[in-house]
């Protein structure tokens, strides 16, 4: 995995964000933390949710895989 500094904040995320919108919608839990692990275990680091996807579900299954 690659990675970059996110603008000028110093934190260093990877080149690839997984992207959380079909999260408790079209991936169940344990299909989208099965997706975060394998993310992870390949050295992902930045990951896109937002209140809106899967009307707040999203944030609810990564909330709860953290």
């Amino acid at each position: 995995m690659r990675y970059r500094y996110l603008g000028k904040t110093g934190l260093r995320v990877s080149e690839l964000c997984l992207g959380a919108m079909t999260f408790g919608r079209e991936a169940d839990e344990t299909t989208s933390h099965a997706l975060l692990d394998r993310f992870t275990e390949a050295g992902g680091t930045f990951v896109d949710t937002a209140d809106i996807y899967s009307a707040g579900a999203s944030e609810e299954i990564l909330g709860r895989w953290l």
